[in-house]
């Protein structure tokens, strides 16, 4: 860590399998302007050796923490590196995220300024590096959304600082592979928690790098998503936006028309998340669209694949 004086902050984070990123993170953390006095990692059952990794780095830094929860879910990672935390106020983030060296500085500024806060919404980025990785972050990436500090991208579980009484408050996070972290700040709300916002505590994250890994990425969600009966938040909004299309299925036997409802209805959420992005991340031309719209329908069907599985698994398990 830096020479500056720490805050009484524990920074916890959920990895499994991050042999490859966990380093970006870690320095990331150590060059903080402002630095925490504990960082807690949680290693949910890693193969591809973060855990003996871990522990190496903790063995030459008294700040650090390695929690070996054996297999586990990001949600019960961080209810657990909140548990082992010496700090009551917890920094949150995600493996695979580069912090900026100013981000808990941001997030702590935001907290003394808001003191009654419980909880600071920080903003994350996306970390482009290539064209696909450009159109993807149109295709599925969340816009900005306006907040009393300036525009900011949340909120989200991957740039936050809040008080342990409010992880208390509404019984922690889902045990869950996907969706836990949507659960916790649904939950925030519905407490009345008051909340801050820090728009300059950026963190930056990368985007899948193919459409493949992206695909399998969000039947993966999807899947555990449904598992977690959280359904009702992501999946079937999206089935109410293809109920044309299943109209024009009913009706194919009449017309031809019917072909025109899923490529209108796939130009639609084109457009939508076209518009939902600011100029700088907008691809020109019509090769730029058709990617992203080529982006937009391998997510949807990728998300539909993971939900019917889903809903196949836990029939087979209530059949038992």
């Amino acid at each position: 860590m830096q020479g500056n004086e720490a805050v009484p902050v524990t920074v916890v984070v959920p990895v499994r399998d991050e042999a490859a990123t966990i380093d970006a993170l870690l320095d990331s953390l150590a060059a903080q302007t402002t630095p925490p006095q504990q960082v807690v990692v949680v290693d949910g059952g890693s193969t591809d050796g973060t855990l003996q990794h871990l522990h190496r780095r903790a063995s030459a830094d008294p700040t650090m923490l390695v929690v070996d929860a054996g297999p586990a879910t990001p949600g019960r990672g961080r209810n657990l590196g909140i548990a082992a935390a010496a700090c009551d106020w917890i920094a949150l983030t995600d493996a695979g995220i580069r912090v900026e060296p100013t981000w808990l500085e941001h997030l702590w500024a935001a907290h003394l300024r808001a003191s009654q806060a419980r909880i600071v919404y920080g903003n994350y980025e996306f970390d482009l590096r290539s064209t696909f990785e450009r159109r993807a972050a149109v295709a599925y990436g969340e816009p900005k959304v306006p907040t009393s500090e300036g525009p900011c991208r949340g909120p989200s579980v991957v740039s936050v600082l809040v008080h342990r009484s409010v992880v208390e408050e509404v019984g922690g996070f889902l045990d869950s592979r996907s969706g836990e972290d949507e659960a916790f700040t649904r939950a925030v709300r519905a407490a009345g928690v008051q909340v801050a916002w820090a728009p300059d505590a950026t963190v930056w994250w990368r985007l899948r790098p193919d459409v493949r890994s992206t695909a399998e990425r969000f039947r993966l969600y999807s899947y555990h998503y449904a598992l977690a009966g959280e359904q009702r938040h992501w999946q079937l909004p999206l089935a109410r936006a293809y109920l044309p299309v299943v109209a024009g299925l009913a009706l194919s036997a009449r017309s031809r028309l019917w072909l025109a409802l899923p490529v209108g209805t796939l130009a639609a959420r084109t457009a939508k998340r076209y518009s939902r992005q600011p100029e700088e991340l907008r691809p020109h031309g019509a090769v730029a669209a058709l990617s992203v719209a080529a982006i937009v329908l391998a997510t949807d069907s990728a998300t539909f694949l993971g939900w019917a599985q889903a809903l196949r698994d836990a029939q087979r398990r209530s059949g038992r």
